[in-house]
């Protein structure tokens, strides 16, 4: 007959959690010479569902350092609120500048 001896085993792992969120992106808006502040404010309340206080802080924010951010979303998104920013603007005829940016 065979005996089996079972020893202490001792497991030292840790196991580590993580939190896997996914990585966020700006949408930045430029400032130019052509596209009416009245417009952006438009742009930031429609597009990107700021309150008219709220547009109108980031649209000064803009036009006095030259470039602000409209809102800071996964990359998936914020490419189609800047795409969607741009075409508007385009349709419109003003050259607005919409960029995405890593945060």
């Amino acid at each position: 007959m065979m005996t089996e001896t079972v020893e202490d085993i001792k497991i030292d792992e840790k196991i580590k959690v993580t939190d896997n969120e996914p990585s966020k992106y700006k949408v930045v808006m430029l400032n130019d010479d052509a596209t009416p502040m009245d417009w952006v404010m438009n742009v930031l309340q429609e597009i990107f569902k700021h309150s008219r206080d709220q547009a109108e802080k980031i649209t000064l924010t803009i036009h006095h350092e030259g470039s602000g951010i409209a809102g800071i979303y996964t990359y998936e998104i914020a490419e189609m609120k800047a795409i969607e920013a741009t075409n508007l603007s385009r349709n419109q005829g003003f050259p607005l500048q919409v960029k995405v940016d890593t945060e």
